[in-house]
Formats: C-alpha cells, sequence, structure tokens
C-alpha cells in the first residue's frame, strides 16, 4: 500500500460546471453552482454504458423519484429511487435516448434530455455494478481475506513467471518489515495536539504532516506484515502485524486522530485494522488476546460510522453537492471498509447501501466522463495512489472491476498526456512544484489491459510499490494488452479545459505545452490560471509556473502562489489578475476552451478567460498554435476592458531570463526557448520580481507590458531550441498571415 501525507485543509467543495451547458431551466437544474448538474444531457454520446443519472433535489424533499427512460424501443421500465442519483445496473442497447425525473410529492417531471449510446461502443464501454442484494450475497459468501484475489498462492507454490515478477519485491518488502520491527515506535495519542477546526495553520500542517507519516507507516506495517504471513506462515510476521494492529486500535477514537479532527486520519486507522483483520482473520484472536478481532473492529464500527454519519447528512450530502474533495475520497472508503466488514458489523450493511453503488455511480468527480483532474496532476496522483488501496480490494471482493469504468480509463488517458514518461514537473494546480511520483502511475497503469495502459506503464523507469504489486491479480491486466500503443500527440480534455500539445509523446526528449482555460475557475486546488501554459522541453522546465504551497490557505498562497501573476498568464496593472478571493463564486470565474484542433504539422487551442477576471475586462482571448515542423509556439492574447489598462503578458523561468538581440532567452542546462514579441504595438519588456522561491531552486520573472488603452493585442513567439526562423506578419482582408520558417497560420482579426 502507498500512502501521502494528509493534506490539511478541510472539506473542499469543487463543481463541475462542464458537464451540461445550457437547456431549459426546470427544477432539475440548480441555479446554485455547487450543485450537482443534471446528467447525461446535450445528445452527449455516453462514456459508459449504463450511463449515471444526476439531478439537483426537488424543493418538496420527496421520499422517492421516478426516473423514466425512452429509448429506441418505447419507455424502459421505470426505476423508483430514493436519492436523486440512478446507476442502471444493465447495458443498454445502442440508440438515442432521452430521459426525464419526477418527484413522488408533486406531478412535475423535470425537462427531457437526451443522450447517445454509441453502436461501436456499446459493449465496450459496458460497466454494469449488480444491485446491493446481489452484491452483498457476493461478498459474503467470499471466503477471507477477502481482498485477496482467489486463489493466493503460499510464496512457496509460485510458479516461475510469479516468482520473475514479485521475487524482488517480496524481497524488498520483507526486508522493510524486518527494519521498521526495529526502529518503528508506537504511535501515541500524546504526539498530537488538537487544532480549531476549518481553520489553517503552518503549525497544524506540520502536524497534519507528521501524524500522516506516523500513522501511514504504522498503517504499512501492519498490512505488509500480514501479508508476509499470508506468503511465508512465518510467526514473526504475525506477531508484527499484531502488535501495529493493537497500536491503531489503542488510539482515542474522539482524540486528535477522531475523525471529526482529522478525517484523513480516521479513515486510515479503519481501513487498516479492517484489511488487517480480514487478512489474519484465523489469527488475529490469540490464546493470549480472545478478544483482539472483536475490539479492532469495534474501532472500525466506532470510526466508520463517525464517517457515514458525516457523509449522510444532510440526506446524504454528497448527492446535492458531490464535488467534495475529502467526502468524494471517504466515500471510497467508507465503502471497501463495508465490503470487508459485510456480515461481521452490523452496522457495514448500512454502510454499503449507502456507498457502494453511490462511489460505483460518480468515483471522482473533478471531471467529466471522459476522464480527468481538475485539481491538477499532483492530486491526480494522490487520486490515483487512493484508488489502488481502495479498488483493489473491492475489486476481488465484489467483483465489480473498478479499473474497467470507462472514467479511469480516461483518467489513465489524462496522466499519459500530462505526466508522460519523464516530465520533470507536475503542472497545474497546489504542489505543481512537487516530482512526479511515477510509481504511482505505473501502478496504476498496469491494473488495465490496453495498448495505452501496456505503453504508458512499459515507458516508465522503475518499478511500483512492493506492497501495492504483492496484493495484485497475477499476472497483472496489463499483461494480457494487445501489444502497446502511444496515444496521438495532442488531445483535449474538454471537461477539465486542459490541452496537451506534444513534439512526440513517444519520445522523452519531447516538447511538450501544457495549456488550460478550465470551468473549475480557481476552487479547492485550483489557481487563477485560466489561460496560462507550461513549456518542457528534452525533460527541461523553460516556462513555468511559480511558487510553491506552504500550507492550504496560507497567506502566500493568497498573495503569490495562486495569483495570475505567478503563472504564465495575462495581468494588468502591476500584476492584477482573476478573482481567487472567497468561495463558491470562485465556481463562476472560470474559463473554457473554445476550439481545438489537430493535424501532424500544426495543433491550434483557443481559451476563453473572461469570466475568470470579472466585470474589469470585456474580452480575454487566449489562441495558441504549435507550428511542429519548425518546434515552434505561437500565442495571441486579445484583450478589452471598458477603461484603460496597461496589459502585460507574464512569463516566468526556472533560470535567468537572458535578454539577447530583441528576444529573451531561457536557457535550462541543454534546453531552450527563445520569446520573441511579434506584434506591431509599442510592446515593452520589464523584469518583475517575486517572493523568494523554494529552497534549492531559481525563478525568474519577466512580462510584456502594453502601453495603457481599452483594448490590446499581444502575438508572441516562443521559438524552442532558439532556432531563429524569420518570421514575417501579413496583412489580409480579414486578418493577418504569420509565417514563421517553413509553416505559416492564419490570424482572423
Amino acid at each position: 500500500m502507498m500512502f501521502s501525507p494528509f493534506r490539511a485543509g478541510g472539506v473542499c467543495l469543487l463543481v463541475l460546471l462542464a458537464l451540461a451547458g445550457p437547456c431549459q431551466a426546470d427544477w432539475a437544474q440548480s441555479t446554485d453552482p455547487a450543485v450537482v448538474r443534471p446528467a447525461p444531457a446535450n445528445m452527449q454520446v455516453q462514456a459508459q454504458n449504463p450511463p449515471g443519472f444526476s439531478w439537483a433535489r426537488h424543493p418538496s424533499k420527496p421520499a422517492t423519484y421516478t426516473v423514466e427512460i425512452t429509448g429506441p424501443s418505447g419507455v424502459l421500465p421505470v426505476a423508483t429511487v430514493t436519492r436523486n442519483w440512478y446507476l442502471p445496473s444493465k447495458a443498454l442497447p445502442a440508440g438515442t435516448y432521452s430521459w426525464r425525473v419526477r418527484p413522488s410529492t408533486v406531478a412535475e417531471w423535470s425537462t427531457p434530455r437526451s443522450f447517445v449510446i454509441a453502436s461501436a461502443t456499446a459493449l465496450e464501454q459496458r460497466f454494469e455494478v449488480p444491485e446491493e442484494s446481489t452484491l452483498t450475497q457476493q461478498v459474503t459468501k467470499r471466503s477471507r481475506p477477502r481482498l485477496l484475489p482467489q486463489p493466493f498462492p503460499l510464496l512457496s507454490e509460485w510458479s516461475a513467471g510469479q516468482k520473475t515478477e514479485r521475487n524482488a519485491a517480496y524481497t524488498a518488502l520483507r526486508g522493510e518489515v524486518l527494519w521498521r520491527k526495529g526502529v518503528l515506535t508506537p504511535v501515541l495519542d500524546s504526539e498530537f495536539e488538537i487544532f480549531p477546526l476549518n481553520v489553517n495553520s503552518a503549525a497544524k500542517t506540520t502536524q497534519s504532516t507528521k501524524m500522516g507519516q506516523r500513522l501511514s507507516t504504522t498503517a504499512r506495517q501492519l498490512e505488509a506484515a500480514a501479508l508476509l504471513y499470508r506468503l511465508t506462515k512465518e510467526r514473526q510476521f504475525l506477531d508484527e502485524a499484531l502488535l501495529r494492529g493493537d497500536t491503531l486500535a489503542n488510539l482515542n477514537v474522539t482524540g486528535a486522530t477522531g475523525y471529526v479532527n482529522q478525517d484523513q486520519a480516521s479513515r486510515q486507522i479503519a481501513l487498516a485494522l479492517v484489511k488487517g483483520a480480514d487478512l489474519l482473520w484465523n489469527e488475529v484472536n490469540t490464546s493470549a488476546d480472545p478478544g483482539r478481532r472483536a475490539r479492532w473492529l469495534n474501532v472500525v464500527k466506532v470510526r466508520t460510522n463517525d464517517m457515514y454519519a458525516d457523509l449522510g447528512g444532510n440526506d446524504g450530502r454528497l448527492d446535492q453537492y458531490p464535488f467534495d474533495s475529502h467526502g468524494g475520497n471517504n466515500l471510497g472508503y467508507l465503502a471497501v471498509i463495508a465490503t470487508l466488514a459485510l456480515g461481521d458489523i452490523p452496522d457495514a450493511q448500512t454502510w454499503f447501501r449507502f456507498a457502494f453503488r453511490s462511489y460505483a455511480h460518480s468515483i471522482y468527480a473533478w471531471s467529466g466522463p471522459e476522464g480527468g483532474y481538475a485539481n491538477g496532476t499532483a492530486y491526480a496522483t494522490y487520486a490515483a495512489e487512493i484508488a489502488l488501496q481502495l479498488w483493489q480490494p473491492m475489486t476481488q471482493a465484489t467483483g465489480v472491476n473498478f479499473f474497467s469504468k470507462p472514467w479511469s480509463a480516461g483518467f489513465l488517458k489524462f496522466m499519459a498526456y500530462f505526466l508522460p514518461p519523464g516530465v520533470p514537473m507536475n503542472v497545474f494546480g497546489d504542489e505543481h512544484e512537487l516530482v512526479p511520483e511515477f510509481r504511482v502511475m505505473k501502478a496504476f497503469a498496469s491494473r488495465f489491459t490496453s495498448p495505452l495502459a501496456a505503453w504508458y506503464a512499459n515507458n516508465i523507469v522503475g518499478e511500483e510499490d512492493w506492497l501495492v504489486l504483492l496484493q495484485a491479480p497475477y499476472p497483472l491486466p496489463v499483461a494480457a494488452a494487445t501489444g502497446m500503443a502511444k496515444p496521438a500527440n495532442s488531445a483535449l480534455f474538454p471537461s477539465i479545459g486542459w490541452v496537451a500539445m506534444h513534439s512526440d509523446i513517444g519520445d522523452r526528449a519531447r516538447t511538450s505545452m501544457y495549456f488550460k482555460s478550465s470551468p473549475y475557475g480557481a476552487y479547492n486546488h485550483s489557481h487563477g490560471d485560466q489561460n496560462s501554459f507550461v513549456l518542457v522541453s528534452g525533460g527541461r522546465k523553460l516556462l513555468i509556473e511559480t511558487g510553491y504551497e506552504d500550507y492550504y490557505g496560507s497567506p502566500f498562497g493568497a498573495s503569490w502562489y495562486r495569483q495570475t501573476k505567478a503563472h504564465n498568464g495575462i495581468t494588468f496593472d502591476g500584476g492584477v489578475g482573476q478573482l481567487i478571493t472567497g468561495n463558491t463564486e470562485n465556481l463562476t470565474r472560470n474559463g473554457r476552451i473554445t476550439a481545438f484542433s489537430t493535424t501532424a504539422a500544426l495543433d491550434y487551442a483557443e481559451g476563453d478567460a473572461l469570466s475568470a477576471y470579472g466585470p474589469v475586462l470585456s474580452t480575454a482571448k487566449r489562441q495558441l498554435w504549435y507550428l511542429r515542423n519548425e518546434n515552434a509556439f505561437v500565442v495571441r492574447d486579445k484583450l478589452s476592458a471598458p477603461a484603460a489598462h496597461k496589459f502585460e503578458w507574464n512569463f516566468h523561468a526556472p533560470v535567468p531570463i537572458v535578454a539577447e538581440n530583441g528576444q529573451y532567452v531561457v536557457k535550462n542546462v541543454d534546453q531552450q526557448v527563445c520569446v520573441r514579441s511579434l506584434g506591431s504595438a509599442a510592446v515593452s519588456y520589464e523584469k518583475r520580481t517575486g517572493p523568494a522561491p523554494k529552497a534549492g531552486t531559481v525563478e525568474d520573472h519577466a512580462a510584456f507590458v502594453l502601453p495603457a488603452a481599452s483594448s490590446g493585442e499581444f502575438l508572441v513567439l516562443l521559438d524552442v531550441g532558439c532556432r531563429h526562423p524569420s518570421t514575417k506578419l501579413t496583412a489580409t482582408a480579414t486578418g493577418w498571415t504569420l509565417q514563421v520558417g517553413s509553416q505559416s497560420i492564419v490570424i482572423a482579426k
């Protein structure tokens, strides 16, 4: 199992505004931007079959809803549900459908909405989740341990192929557990203090990190020792697992590690104990302590009931407000704990009925059905890490393969584009400054059977986590892939507003441009960086995002890290940028990708970030072309406002920016880019200053600046490699033609 330090910040909401476009106003679509949007809608071809249905709650608070779906063969049998979502248990035939929903309190149907099940993908996109009664029977009839593949052979019974694939992981995990056995001190309540709720501080973050490390290490030691006992039957591993389980069980359920004070800590303790009990079901009770299993499970019950009380509050608050970062993860923890405890903790039936199909319906709510993660690639990695902890045991115990959900495949594709093998940093959102954890991506990719997954996993250097690998089915699912296939060089993920452009995604020395104009705005872990970009080439950072996260919600984050001026975006009047203060209103201060196209020689994307700036601007459009044959990018910005402003085109580098013959050179070791203004306007170049960067790093800041006016345009060439292609800008009746070396583009007025 892989663990990451707990992240402070409390419960964070983020609404997915891109899933549903304009439609007739009705009760199923709330005007509150934090409420779930109706889906499916707008004749969308569904990524999943059957699709999941969601709608805003009716204000009359009905006990049930009736869902009516009409397809090619007429009206399907209606479904009556108690919550404001519905996930059919069987796939639908290909065709065009419409659906509507009615509350039990009044005869008021929602506006009909249409969707499409494509004939080419009706079977390929199938993800069927049985009803609770069928799932419960499946789980409870399964022998323990439920979380492991069955059969699960002893180490001495491994085949030659299994030894080749996993002997190194076994040896490494054995060495880790034996080493920690002698140095890991028991975690105690006295190590932690209770901080005020919903108030972040440096001290609270420091403790949160320490608590995460202490509990994660202890939980991992429990699970790893228990697994090694299952593999070897060596008593030393059983004794070590029991010791670590007792340590976790002895922590105060209402203390600093209690759910109210640290939900991530409490859920980790509950999950570790229920996994430990499952792995050691027949051995956890000893003659010296015959009540140990009951004691462990009682701690699981108390901590999980706290989690259920939170998630089940407000009639199941996530149903109405599903885009809650901690809550969404906690729902997954509740589902897996319930799965492993069914039949042995009476409350587990209630947890399971509440959480399992709900989690399968939504999983992570940070993108539309095509996959993605609007909070940034660092937090996408944490999501993948949690998924491995939760999905493997749930898949084994229930037979529902969460890795086969089409959203999951899209999430993998997203990581392949924005964290391709060898990329030196994360992009967009909090903790973008951190080095990617590729072992997580390798493990995640290895649980899929697609050629893309095989390409991605095979091209990631290094190995996945030993504990996760030793619990995975053998052979790994990726071994069943029919060959390897790298993805196309460019892609748009429309519901999160992210674009990736690569010179050759299969080449580790690739040039990569990442562009963002997101409907999620600057909420949660996102920044005020709509219409901004990041440029990398040859494994070197060239044009970067700046700053670092000292702690969530810090003054530094508000004054610099999350500000537009810390990114490669547009500001005005000395660094004034997009609106990032406040709470829910940030959900409407967003961007959107308004155009995207790709060919072998030319990629194009266009973003509109007007809403992110508020009423101070009237136009905030950025166009970006990648001239692949020249390995050059052209960036054009059109800006206007009711009043005059000095518009600024910010760019940042991890090395000093050097002026050279009318252009500005960023040279990072053996890679470089020359930044040149091509517009006819009187653009000046200004050096900017920023706060001290993270220790051991360099950040340099600059901007092209236009004279004060109510409108303005920038046209900038990013010449990767500083090959100095000739350029010629020619006016036409409808705009301009720009020639850059051997390639040309048309720029409309």
